[in-house]
C-alpha cells in the first residue's frame, strides 16, 4: 500500500521543528532539551509532537535521531531519514546542522498547494550530489517518496543504474518535452511520440541539453536561475577574526615569560638577548643621565 503524503499543516509544523531545533544546537543547547522545548511548541493538532516524544526516548536511549526517524516510517520519509542518518554516521563529514538546514527547506518546498515533482527531484538529488552521500542508497530513498507518481518512482529507480555510464543532464534531457519536440523535428512528424512518459517540461529539457558534458552543479544552479527551483543549503565559512590589539600584545607578553621560565628550567637564561649591539646591558645604570 502506497503511503500517503501528509497534510500541509504536518510540513509547515516540520519545516519549524527542524529550524528552530538547528537555530538551538548552534547556540549550544542539548538536543534532549531541544526536543523536549518543541514538543511543546509545535502545533498539537498535528501529529509531530508525538513523533518527537518517540524521537526523545530514542535520543537518551541510542544518543541519535535517525533510528527513531526510521522506525516512524509512517510519519517521517524515507529521503529525510537517510539524510540524518548520513549525518550521524561516526566520522562523517557531513555537517548535522546543513541535514536540519536541507530538512527545513525540503518541508517548506512541500508544504506548498502544488508539488513540482522535478524541482523537488532535483533538489534532492543535489543533496546527494554535493555532499557526496552516494547514489545507491540514497536514489532509492528518493524513489519510495510518496511525492512521486508512479511514473516518476519508476524512472527514479531507472536512473539509479544508469547513472555510472549516462551523464546525468542527458537523462533528464531525455525525458523532457523538448527531447520530445526535437525528435518531432528530426523525423519530420508533428505527432511523433515517445513510448516512455515525459517527466520535465521543455524549458528544463533545454538547460539540461545545453549542460549536457558539464559538472552537474552547473546544471542545478541554472535550473535555480532560469525555472526557481529551491537551492540546497550549504555550510557558510566562517571568516577568521582579528583579535584585539591589546589581548594580542598581552599574550605576546605572557609567551615570553613562559619561554624565560623554560629557560630557568633548562638550566639557566640566556642574558644576551637583553644586550644592545654593543654589550652594554639595556638596563645599565652607568647610562642613566638624570
Amino acid at each position: 500500500m502506497a503511503r500517503q503524503p501528509l497534510d500541509r499543516e504536518e510540513y509547515i509544523e516540520q519545516a519549524y521543528f527542524f529550524r528552530v531545533y538547528r537555530e538551538r544546537l548552534e547556540d549550544g543547547t542539548p538536543s534532549q532539551e531541544i526536543l523536549a522545548g518543541l514538543k511543546e511548541e509545535v502545533l498539537a493538532t498535528t501529529n509531530l509532537p508525538m513523533a518527537i516524544d518517540f524521537l526523545i526516548g530514542e535520543i537518551q536511549l541510542n544518543g541519535r535521531l535517525g533510528g527513531g526517524m526510521e522506525r516512524l516510517s509512517h510519519y517521517f520519509l524515507p529521503f529525510q531519514t537517510f539524510i540524518v542518518q548520513k549525518s550521524e554516521e561516526d566520522y562523517s563529514r557531513f555537517d548535522f546542522r546543513v541535514a536540519l538546514k536541507i530538512l527545513e527547506r525540503e518541508a517548506l518546498f512541500r508544504s506548498s498547494e502544488d508539488v513540482d515533482q522535478a524541482a523537488l527531484f532535483i533538489y534532492q538529488f543535489e543533496c546527494l550530489a554535493r555532499n557526496r552521500l552516494g547514489y545507491d542508497h540514497g536514489i532509492l530513498a528518493i524513489s519510495e517518496d510518496s511525492a512521486y507518481s508512479e511514473p516518476w518512482q519508476q524512472w527514479i529507480n531507472k536512473i539509479r543504474f544508469e547513472l555510472g555510464t549516462t551523464d546525468f543532464a542527458d537523462l533528464v534531457y531525455a525525458r523532457s518535452e523538448q527531447y520530445v519536440s526535437d525528435l518531432q523535428k528530426q523525423h519530420n512528424d508533428p505527432e511523433h511520440q515517445p513510448s516512455h512518459t515525459v517527466l520535465f517540461a521543455s524549458h528544463a529539457g533545454r538547460i539540461a541539453r545545453a549542460s549536457s558534458g558539464k559538472d552537474p552543479l552547473y546544471l542545478f544552479a541554472a535550473l535555480q536561475r532560469q525555472l526557481g527551483y529551491p537551492e540546497v543549503p550549504q555550510l557558510k565559512k566562517t571568516e577568521k577574526k582579528q583579535l584585539d590589539p591589546t589581548l594580542e600584545s598581552r599574550i605576546h607578553r605572557l609567551e615570553s615569560r613562559l619561554a624565560l621560565l623554560e629557560q630557568e628550567n633548562q638550566g639557566g637564561i640566556d642574558l644576551s638577548t637583553f644586550y644592545e649591539e654593543g654589550g652594554q646591558f639595556e638596563d645599565d645604570p652607568k647610562n642613566f643621565d638624570p
